[in-house]
């Protein structure tokens, strides 16, 4: 669906932020986007939805360079979870989420009933239904967060592109957002790209994994048992984990491993 070849790119006169990078996104999968701040990830995002143009390389959209694709007609491919958004109207939560209709609107006139339907469920789904009424500049970051994702599910396109979506997120609804995504994949065969600095989250919710070193180089892509090894979180982090199999999922779990406190220090106390 889509497919990334030799790509590379680098702001003005600056080192390459991502380099050499070859991948294609599976229909129907979900692919999870590791890596250390700095390192290309929310780039690689803007790349493949067209807002950025590669220094090097290509990014193909169903056989087509994504670029070629007009932006009501890329809207209809893909929706995308910033990191963070600019809310400066008070929109009602409602009216926000329905923006993210335009692409199936006919020009004139206002919501119809179709639209009204895709906006009411994209809220239930993301348990913002309640803050329909509610304007988006009073709301908390964590609702906005919700209330964003809600926006990209009203468009009802194949394929979603999420950059750290649940990282204003309490535990509760973080989990009920990976839920969401999982139901989505296996449901309705979405598409999915989701940036995440979570390695559990990504580990229990993704076919595929992609690691990006420090330089933006991949590091390694394929399931998540073959990605998230010791040795490669070393590489692209500097730190020492253990990776052991989740006891509920049977994926791999992380777990840092602390230096050894000096018992010599912790007595002198």
């Amino acid at each position: 669906m889509i497919r990334i070849e030799e790509l590379t790119f680098r702001f003005g006169d600056g080192p390459p932020v991502l380099r050499r990078l070859s991948l294609e996104v599976r229909r129907g999968e979900i692919l999870g986007v590791l890596g250390p701040n700095g390192c290309g990830k929310s780039t690689l995002l803007r790349l493949m939805r067209g807002a950025l143009t590669p220094g090097g390389g290509r990014v193909l959209l169903d056989g087509r360079p994504v670029h070629r694709y007009r932006r009501r007609e890329l809207a209809r491919w893909m929706a995308v979870v910033p990191q963070a958004t600019a809310t400066p109207f008070p929109y009602t939560a409602w009216e926000f989420v329905a923006m993210g209709r335009f692409a199936h609107a006919p020009g004139i006139g206002g919501p119809r009933r179709g639209d009204r339907a895709a906006v009411d469920k994209a809220l239930t789904l993301t348990d913002t239904l309640h803050l329909a009424r509610r304007p988006v500049t009073r709301l908390s970051g964590g609702e906005l967060q919700r209330v964003v994702l809600a926006r990209a599910l009203a468009q009802e396109t194949p394929i979603l592109l999420l950059d750290e979506a649940t990282s204003h997120l309490d535990i509760r609804h973080r989990l009920g957002i990976a839920e969401l995504l999982v139901r989505l994949h296996r449901d309705e065969d979405r598409t999915i790209v989701h940036v995440t600095h979570d390695f559990d989250l990504a580990a229990a919710i993704s076919d595929r994994l992609l690691l990006l070193s420090p330089g933006g180089e991949p590091l390694a892509v394929g399931t998540p048992w073959q990605v998230l090894t010791p040795a490669r979180i070393r590489e692209a982090f500097s730190v020492i984990v253990r990776v052991e199999p989740d006891p509920a999922t049977g994926r791999p779990r992380v777990l840092p491993v602390l230096p050894a406190r000096d018992p010599a220090l912790e007595g002198s106390r």
